[in-house]
């Protein structure tokens, strides 16, 4: 597999997280560049922080396999 430079692996991720959906989008926004926790998170969507971890996984999940899909 070759390897991606540094723009192209920046832009790789962007479009992945363009590709979730709202929700999903804003909770790994707010989890890895606001550096919020959990609790918190939920307390902004007005979900349980057990809510926010299930919603954070699932993005989790969607971008691994648009990833791995794109690289392929």
């Amino acid at each position: 597999m070759k390897s991606l430079l540094s723009g192209e692996k920046v832009e790789l991720i962007a479009r992945a997280l363009d590709r979730l959906p709202e929700k999903e989008r804003l909770v790994i926004s707010l989890y890895f560049y606001e550096e919020l926790n959990l609790k918190e998170i939920g307390e902004i969507l007005g979900v349980t922080e057990s809510r926010a971890s299930q919603i954070r996984s699932r993005a989790l999940i969607r971008l691994k396999n648009y990833l791995k899909n794109a690289l392929r």
